[in-house]
């Protein structure tokens, strides 16, 4: 099942998928088979640390939002295989959501800014100049409303053009961590 989109998900629906994906060791599993494709709950408790009944389980919490499905060819018995599916996922107006909706998405967004912060202070550590793997972009501009909206979809769209599937990703390219925040300054 591939995960819906926020449109033709229900609020509750769309409140299930923030909690999901702020859980800690959910979070580590689906980190670990988008950079390793693939795995089974023995292996990941192995990796992560963590009881097979423990990934086990969790593992089925993100088939049921359709973050991952289950490798048939490989799955024989009990031994079950898993692959992350690709997902996208733009949250809605939050004047729009429910009170328990927009509590669990704003939860996942203070998860998300930790994590984001720290990648910054990464990239700024490893900066190597402008050739370097590890770069950092700061710009301050002007831009109407519906500029922003462009500006976004055409990086989105760069974004695509430049990126990889892990499968077919050459054998120099690295997992890469991006960010894109847009947001107006306040007047001074």
């Amino acid at each position: 099942m591939a995960p819906r989109k926020p449109d033709d998900m229900t609020s509750a629906e769309r409140t299930a998928l923030y909690r999901t994906l702020a859980h800690p060791l959910r979070g580590r599993i689906l980190q670990y088979l988008g950079k390793h494709g693939e795995a089974n709950s023995a292996t990941l408790a192995e990796v992560l640390d963590e009881s097979t009944g423990s990934t086990s389980y969790h593992l089925r919490k993100l088939a049921e939002l359709g973050l991952i499905t289950e490798i048939a060819e490989k799955s024989a018995g009990r031994e079950r295989w898993w692959k992350s599916l690709p997902f996208e996922h733009t949250t809605p107006d939050p004047a729009t959501m429910a009170p328990a909706e927009y509590a669990a998405a704003e939860h996942l967004g203070r998860l998300k800014a930790g994590h984001d912060i720290d990648l910054y202070l990464r990239a700024v550590r490893e900066w190597a100049g402008p050739d370097g793997w590890a770069q950092v972009q700061r710009t301050g501009t002007y831009m109407a409303k519906a500029q922003v909206r462009e500006f976004v979809e055409e990086y989105k769209a760069l974004l695509a053009r430049y990126s990889f599937s892990r499968e077919d990703a050459p054998a120099d390219a690295k997992p890469m961590s991006v960010r894109l925040f847009a947001v107006p300054d306040k007047p001074a």
